[in-house]
């Protein structure tokens, strides 16, 4: 029989707290495991999906998502794609926001006013906003003035 992994020794040998391994197992990301008087007993490989979830949610993967992820695997195996592309468009609508906020800071930073309610850019900004433009458009249209 292949040696099998406590959840203590689980948690160990992968990082991640026994807390989170039991939610993750009640949410179906972990396949439940074998029982001996009571206690969780884990194959070996157990580690590696642990790891492929660490993985998913540090580059920004919903738990959500990993389920589903984990479910597209299958033999003819190209269902993760579609996740991924999903994924991809998501971090790039958030980056473009980044970027976006990240200007719209570092021209308040550099407002000369005291008081940044004094700053007509920043009073249109805030008017264009509550209009329905987008902060991008209201930024835009701050310093187009």
């Amino acid at each position: 029989m292949d040696e099998q992994l406590t959840i203590g020794e689980l948690a160990s040998r992968t990082g991640v707290a026994t807390s989170a391994l039991r939610y993750w197992e009640e949410l179906g990301l972990l396949p439940a495991p074998e029982r001996v008087s009571g206690q969780r007993r884990y194959p070996p490989s157990a580690a590696g999906l642990v790891g492929v979830v660490v993985l998913l949610r540090g580059v920004g993967f919903t738990l959500r998502e990993i389920k589903a992820f984990i479910a597209s695997r299958s033999p003819d195996g190209d269902g993760w794609r579609e996740l991924y592309r999903r994924k991809l468009i998501e971090l790039d609508q958030r980056i473009t926001q980044a970027q976006v906020a990240r200007t719209a800071i570092a021209h308040g930073l550099a407002c000369p006013h005291k008081d940044l309610f004094e700053c007509a850019n920043f009073t249109s900004g805030v008017t264009a906003l509550l209009a329905g433009s987008s902060l991008e458009e209201a930024h835009e249209k701050a310093h187009s003035r």
